[in-house]
């Protein structure tokens, strides 16, 4: 494997060729490194946690973590284009990196504090430490994604995208394995998922295992991102001419932004990226917290849940890489939206004793073997199909990103990505917290995501995607 044949412009890198194979392993790391936040903590264990034990009100504790959620969306969508700006006039993307991953670490380290029927002090401190790692998790992911075009050609950034979900899942699959298998117990049983004792004494009357996600989450990062600082080549900022003044980065910015209505095709995508990724983000924010309402899983039911989640997103991200380089990413996007809109709906046809909307089913007995229910099974099965597209989705708006960015202003185009993941991120969950505080259901208040699918589904279909050389 040879090193990357680069071009040096006075804003970027290009690259013609690959990166060492280990340059392309560190740098799939950092997803492997960051999914265990999104996996543990935002989906699968701590939130839920959060909304029924913190708070002790699932309803109440839905409404707190959706604002937070949404608080953080907006410091996301103001911050992500501003950053990419500097970082394009800079060159430099790790030191950037370091600094978000630092304050990521810290605010998974402080979720420690989340005892059960937590002051009010103590949930706003959680609250604040859950805002700060959310955006620091996004803002590194601007630098890091940015990189991508001076690792491979167009023609593979499809692949690297896609394995790169891939890894990440795994990473969030193998620390689901970890705090589910060996840590969290049953309480009825004092076992874990896989029928084990607990490898370390924990205090069940304060969550200790509950809690201990966060700080797991933590180490987990800091350890795995080693490599990609060690290994994945930096950006060297170019020279300056004789008499070159480097602008601003918010009239880089500025600029940027006047000359999108230009750019059609990056427009529309940006704007359909908006409402899809707000949905999406809605739908693993919520998923957990409705699945604990419903049929009241326990922190063991949740992690064999986001275990089976995660190993299909893991197969549907390569997939989907591979996919895109052959089919093209808007295609992939556009088949994903259609089957992630099924399995919402699906997920939010079913309750406790109804599958469908309409079809009345046994509920869940009492003390019964995780997903015993028809109505838990029927649940699980639309959760598979939303996990399966989730990643290919996802994976397919970065590598479509990266093709259609002016190669000399890539970060900044990765912050309007970001940017448009976010500027109306707040919008989803907020709105889905509101109407649930309205209406007293969770069923009711998630309903309005599939409005986003929708939305962004249309207007992907005009974006014209370039050829891959």
């Amino acid at each position: 494997m040879t090193a990357a044949h680069t071009i040096t412009t006075s804003t970027a890198t290009l690259t013609t060729e690959r990166a060492p194979m280990r340059a392309l392993v560190s740098w799939t790391l950092y997803d492997f490194a960051a999914q265990p936040y999104y996996t543990l903590v935002l989906t699968f264990l701590f939130a839920p946690y959060f909304a029924a034990h913190v708070v002790g009100d699932v309803a109440q504790g839905q409404t707190i973590w959706g604002y937070g959620a949404a608080a953080a969306s907006v410091l996301i969508a103001i911050g992500s284009p501003f950053l990419g700006a500097l970082a394009d006039g800079r060159g430099r993307r790790k030191p950037w990196i370091a600094l978000f991953s630092v304050i990521l670490i810290a605010g998974l380290a402080a979720l420690w504090l989340a005892t059960p029927g937590a002051p009010k002090e103590t949930i706003a401190l959680i609250i604040l430490a859950f805002i700060a790692a959310t955006a620091a998790a996004e803002f590194s992911s601007v630098f890091s994604n940015s990189m991508m075009p001076s690792l491979v050609p167009p023609s593979a950034l499809g692949r690297l995208s896609g394995i790169g979900w891939g890894v990440g899942y795994l990473g969030g699959l193998l620390s689901l394995a970890l705090v589910a298998g060996l840590i969290v117990s049953n309480p009825a049983t004092g076992k874990t998922l896989f029928g084990l004792d607990p490898i370390i004494t924990l205090d069940a009357a304060t969550r200790e295992a509950d809690r201990l996600v966060g700080p797991i989450a933590a180490v987990w990062f800091a350890l795995f991102m080693i490599p990609f600082f060690l290994f994945v080549p930096d950006v060297k900022p170019a020279p300056l001419a004789p008499g070159e003044v480097r602008p601003s980065p918010a009239r880089q910015l500025w600029t940027t932004v006047r000359q999108l209505p230009q750019n059609r095709d990056m427009l529309f995508f940006l704007i359909a990226r908006m409402l899809y990724a707000d949905g999406l983000s809605a739908i693993f924010a919520f998923g957990g917290i409705y699945g604990t309402a419903v049929f009241g899983w326990s922190a063991l039911e949740l992690g064999l849940f986001g275990i089976i989640l995660t190993a299909t997103g893991m197969i549907g991200a390569v997939i989907g890489g591979v996919l895109d380089d052959r089919a093209g990413a808007k295609t992939v996007i556009l088949v994903s939206l259609v089957l992630l809109l099924i399995g919402a709906v699906g997920i939010l046809s079913v309750d406790q004793t109804r599958i469908l909307f309409a079809l009345e089913v046994p509920p869940k007995a009492p003390g019964s073997a995780p997903f015993s229910s028809l109505g838990e099974q029927t649940f699980l099965a639309f959760a598979v199909l939303v996990g399966l597209v989730a990643a290919p989705v996802q994976a397919a708006s970065r590598s479509l990103l990266a093709r259609l960015a002016p190669p000399g202003q890539i970060t900044q185009y990765f912050g309007l990505f970001a940017f448009s993941g976010k500027v109306t991120a707040f919008l989803a969950p907020f709105l889905v917290a509101t109407v649930t505080l309205a209406t007293g259901s969770q069923r009711v208040g998630m309903a309005a995501i599939t409005l986003f699918l929708i939305a962004g589904m249309l207007l992907m279909l005009p974006v014209r995607e370039p050829r891959a050389h």
